[in-house]
Parts: C-alpha cells; sequence; structure tokens
C-alpha cells in the first residue's frame, strides 16, 4: 500500500502547486475572506479524518456553554439535504450528518446547524443577536471564512509533520498551513506520556511558533444506550462491535486491555448502513451463544443506529488535558472570545 502511496508522488507535488495557489491568492485578497464581528472558533486539522475533532468541540461546548451562548456550525458531512439546517428534535443523522446529531442530543440548550457554504450558515446563525460564539466543526481549509481564532489538531501517532500530501500522504495541504493556526493541540496520546516525550514532539513543531497543548481520550466509565452497564462488566458479555470511524484501533485496544470478548465488524468513517447491512448485523448477533450479550458501538455511530438495531449501545468518549494545561488552554479560549465580543 505505502509503494502504491509512493507511486503517486507526482501527483502529490501537483495537489501541493494547486493548494499552495489558493492559499497564497486567500492570503494576498484575490480570494474574498469573510469575517465576522461574533468571535468563530474554527477547530481542524491538515490530515484527513481520524484527529479527533469531535471530542475537541464537545471539550469547547462544556467549557463555554454556560457562560457564553454558544453555537456550533458543521458541514453535515454525508447528510441527504441541502443547504442550511437548524437542528431540532425531528432530525435524523440521514438529515444533517452524526456528528451535528451527537451534539444535539447532548447540548440541547444551544444551537447546532449545518451548511455547506459556511459564510452563509454564520450568518443564519448570527440572526440570533444573542450570540456570544460560534465553533466551527472541521473548517480549518474553508479559507471564505475568517476565523477568529483556529485550533489545529495532529494526532500524536501521526503528527503532520510526518506526513506528505495526498494522495501520497494523508495532508489536505502543505504543512505550511499550520501558521494559521493559534494553538496546536496533540491529541490521542497515550494516558501515560511522560514529559522526555513531549519534549520531543513539541521540538518537531516549535518551528511554528505556536502554543502546544498535549490531550488523551478517556472513555466513559458506563456503557449507555439500550443497555446502560458499568465497562467493567462488559467482560461478561459477549460484544458484536459495530464501528463506522476513521481509526477504531484506540477503541479496540481499550476493550482488549479491559479483557472484553468481542467480535469486530468494521465500516468506513460516516458510514450510512444500508438495510442489508443491518440485517448482517442482526444475524451476526443472533449467532452469538451467550445468554449474556450486547451490540456495542461509538456515539457517532450510535446516533446512525439507534432507531434500527434492538440491543445496541454506545461507550462515549471525552477529550483530557495533561497536567495543568487544561486551565491554560481554558483560560486563552475564554479571554479570546471576552476581548473580541460585541458591546
Amino acid at each position: 500500500m505505502k509503494l502504491v502511496r509512493f507511486l503517486f508522488f507526482p501527483f502529490a507535488i501537483i495537489y501541493d502547486l494547486i493548494t499552495s495557489i489558493r492559499n497564497f491568492f486567500f492570503n494576498i485578497g484575490i480570494f474574498k475572506e469573510t469575517s465576522f464581528k461574533t468571535p468563530i472558533i474554527v477547530v481542524g486539522n491538515l490530515s484527513v479524518g481520524g484527529t479527533g475533532k469531535t471530542p475537541q468541540i464537545e471539550y469547547l461546548i462544556r467549557l463555554l456553554k454556560d457562560t457564553f451562548k454558544t453555537a456550533v456550525l458543521s458541514r453535515g458531512y454525508k447528510r441527504q439535504t441541502e443547504g442550511f439546517v437548524l437542528l431540532n428534535d425531528s432530525h435524523s443523522a440521514l438529515d444533517v450528518g452524526d456528528e451535528p446529531l451527537q451534539y444535539h442530543k447532548k447540548f440541547s440548550n444551544i444551537n447546532i446547524a449545518v451548511d455547506a457554504n459556511r459564510v452563509n450558515g454564520i450568518t443564519k446563525l448570527l440572526t440570533d443577536k444573542s450570540l456570544d460564539v460560534i465553533l466551527l466543526d472541521d473548517a480549518y481549509q474553508h479559507r471564505k471564512v475568517k476565523g477568529s481564532f483556529y485550533i489545529l489538531l495532529t494526532k500524536y501517532d501521526d503528527l503532520f509533520t510526518d506526513d506528505f500530501l495526498l494522495p501520497t500522504g494523508n495532508l489536505r495541504e502543505s504543512r505550511r498551513g499550520a501558521k494559521r493556526s493559534d494553538v496546536i493541540v496533540v491529541t490521542k496520546c497515550p494516558v501515560g506520556l511522560d514529559e522526555i516525550s513531549r519534549e520531543k514532539i513539541t521540538k518537531k513543531l516549535e518551528k511554528y511558533n505556536k502554543k502546544i497543548f498535549f490531550t488523551t481520550i478517556s472513555y466513559d466509565e458506563k456503557v449507555s444506550g439500550k443497555k446502560n452497564i458499568p465497562v467493567a462488566d462488559l467482560k461478561l458479555y459477549e460484544v458484536l462491535l459495530i464501528t463506522g470511524i476513521a481509526n477504531p484501533n484506540p477503541f479496540l485496544s481499550f476493550l482488549k486491555n479491559n479483557e472484553v470478548n468481542f467480535k469486530h465488524l468494521k465500516f468506513s468513517d460516516h458510514h450510512n448502513f444500508s438495510s442489508k447491512e443491518i440485517d448482517l448485523i442482526k444475524e451476526e448477533y443472533a449467532k452469538l451463544k451467550s445468554t449474556k450479550k450486547i451490540i456495542l458501538t461509538t456515539e457517532k455511530d450510535f446516533v446512525r443506529l439507534e432507531s434500527r438495531l434492538d440491543n445496541i449501545s454506545f461507550l462515549g468518549i471525552k477529550t483530557l488535558f495533561f497536567d495543568k494545561q487544561e486551565l491554560e488552554f481554558n483560560s486563552i479560549i475564554k479571554s479570546h472570545i471576552k476581548q473580541n465580543q460585541r458591546f
């Protein structure tokens, strides 16, 4: 596979040229960037998928929702609707996408919207004059909006500094794009990552002259959904695991470390399950012989599957910062909003 991707190296050079010209035109004003008076915090990455944008957005929602009137705008990847949609309880994942629906179900007191045209989406949201901040989900390359603050995510074991452009690597644009960020967050670090390892990563990233934060993924202590049981009890069950995310490996490792016996059915990221695939899942579940059995999935997959499968539950995740970095990160974000609020 690596050899095949290397053969596409000439196309990666062409891709670099195209994206670099595009960014240059935005930088010098030939292509228009729209700014807004309301703080717009952009969360994204340089690489394709799997860097932990969803838990990072949820972290920001929890941080801000009780102090600032907060909204989230997403593209609504793989939805079957078009244009601007403000989420309500009647919407499904097919209407708005799995991640926006997940946000809406967890945080019903804030506005969640989808629109591929981010300028239009922000403008529509700002008809609510009381909004203090809008979080833009996965919009780092969406240069038509000039965000007020950029959070760049990069995965611990797949740093953008070690990657190359598509199709040879997984970068959506050159590493130079990191210069647009205000902070860089290294995601999905091992729980026990030591200071020496963090210093090595910091050295790789220091040329971009950004504040660097380190985070890890924390799994919920309980499984939620059709069955609500402690994670510690999962090892007593026969588990059919369903994933439709970019990188399920951390989830698999967590289950193995907790001595969970599972059979894994893996699907593509943001997968829209067909009726045939739902039938397959039901058949595989029926084959499990234990009297204590469960279908387990991620929270993102759960919002697409809960109405179609019985006995399905999910294990939620959260972003955790290392040491006292949480306090510093929180302070930077809140200070930015206060300093850029309209009065």
